[in-house]
């Protein structure tokens, strides 16, 4: 290899590095792990599925169904990652979603979109649209694949919820703002979004040499009006009203030393005043900062913010 090949061109540390030769090295990302039958700890079973040739997504099925034909809510889910980082299939998001499917009591599909810079925005948007696309078409009778029997079986399609953490959470905002003009297979629609921490900027907010603005740039590089793209930006002129928004109930979720607590506060403020009839909540974690939960799950207060989303789930599908 050329000494060249060796040099950083992009760095991010202690997140990610780009050499000359195009060699993406992903320093944050925690390890794959595997399906189980069983997790010792929750008893949740997983499993992985292909929803196309580029979309993959683990399923988690919580050990109640084993003994009953209870039909569950199901949710979607979007890991967390500024785009670029973390996986569907990584031991930090399968200990997470273990006990959130546990917690909760739903069937999740967690799903691996394609990751920046390999693939930019906005592809894991569009793969996420595909995904979720993919687990309502189950209710029409010939929806062209073979169907997956956990959620033919136990999965309830009149209670369907998306959620994310951080890039995530922008995932979910922008995939209801898609299902307000796009409909989704079968007539489904979306109970109840999840946004803990979404990854939302403005210039007025942000620097433009601020690392969430610089990982934006870098995982879109097409965005005409960076970090006042629609997409990140959700208060822009030319963004889509907040009173659109797909689906009828919202939980928004910060933390006190996450710097964009006070931007996730103002999203729930916009959609409040925008005249959307739905019901929106805040959950604000106090001494805690950006995705706490997913890393230190032990915690109290990680424990509290996992059964203040589950509780928001059963508050909505019982």
């Amino acid at each position: 290899m050329d000494s060249g090949d060796n040099e950083v061109t992009i760095d991010f540390s202690p997140l990610l590095r780009v050499f000359k030769n195009g060699h993406v090295e992903r320093m944050f990302d925690s390890p794959i792990v595997p399906p189980s039958l069983e997790d010792p700890t929750t008893g949740v079973a997983t499993k992985d599925t292909d929803i196309s040739p580029d979309i993959k997504a683990r399923l988690y099925l919580p050990k109640v169904t084993d003994s009953t034909n209870e039909k569950l809510p199901i949710l979607v889910y979007y890991h967390g990652g500024g785009f670029c980082l973390e996986s569907a299939f990584s031991f930090l998001d399968h200990r997470y979603l273990n006990l959130i499917v546990s917690e909760a009591n739903v069937i999740a599909i967690s799903v691996e979109y394609r990751l920046a810079p390999e693939h930019p925005l906005p592809i894991a948007y569009e793969d996420s649209w595909t995904a979720l696309q993919w687990v309502v078409s189950h209710v029409l009778e010939n929806p062209g694949f073979e169907k997956e029997p956990w959620l033919v079986n136990h999965g309830n399609f009149e209670k369907v919820l998306i959620g994310g953490d951080s890039a995530g959470g922008n995932i979910v905002h922008n995939l209801a703002i898609r299902s307000s003009y796009e409909s989704l297979h079968g007539g489904i629609k979306i109970l109840g979004c999840i946004l803990c921490f979404p990854y939302f900027l403005t210039s007025s907010d942000f620097k433009e040499d601020s690392l969430a603005s610089r990982i934006w740039g870098f995982v879109n590089p097409t965005a005409e009006d960076g970090v006042d793209d629609p997409r990140i930006n959700p208060f822009v002129e030319k963004a889509k009203s907040l009173s659109v928004l797909g689906c009828s109930n919202i939980l928004v979720c910060v933390a006190e030393k996450d710097e964009l607590r006070n931007i996730g506060i103002k999203y729930v403020e916009a959609v409040k005043k925008s005249g959307w009839k739905g019901e929106i909540e805040l959950i604000d974690v106090q001494g805690e900062d950006h995705c706490f939960q997913i890393f230190n799950l032990e915690t109290e207060k990680a424990k509290d913010l996992i059964k203040g989303m589950a509780n928001f789930i059963k508050k909505y599908c019982v």
